[in-house]
């Protein structure tokens, strides 16, 4: 049992990217009371339902694992605050977070998201297709 100062955290991820910080968790003995993840989608050519790689993670790990559509419900925000967490721990969790769920843990939460590739082209102030035997701005 943990001690009673021990942070109570629950988790909030889905994709593959959110793994290595559940695995850092639960390896550092952390108190994870809870998993959130999105709902099962349909992969594959089948189309058949399938876990996130956090949900499978959590289920291994004998972790309850809830999977609202949304966390605008007053239902889903209610049985969040029942549980009474210190920290939220989120890692690409693909859902947005409004203020009442914000408002739950204790001490506020821990937000991390995968690092985004950004291609930025810069176009000449005359933009646009050149026709043959014209020259291109300087």
């Amino acid at each position: 049992m943990k001690p009673t100062n021990y942070p109570r955290l629950i988790f909030m991820g889905t994709p593959d990217f959110a793994l290595s910080s559940l695995k850092a968790l639960l390896k550092a003995g952390e108190d994870v009371i809870s998993i959130y993840t999105q709902p099962d989608r349909p992969k594959g050519r089948g189309r058949k339902s399938q876990p996130s790689p956090v949900k499978e993670l959590a289920l291994s790990h004998n972790l309850p694992v809830f999977q609202p559509v949304s966390l605008k419900e007053s239902f889903v925000q209610a049985q969040l605050a029942e549980q009474k967490p210190d920290f939220l721990i989120v890692v690409a969790y693909g859902l947005i977070l409004p203020q009442a769920v914000l408002d739950i843990p204790t001490w506020g939460l821990l937000m991390s998201m995968p690092l985004c590739s950004l291609n930025i082209a810069v176009q000449p102030r005359s933009s646009g297709p050149l026709s043959p035997g014209k020259k291109k701005p300087a």
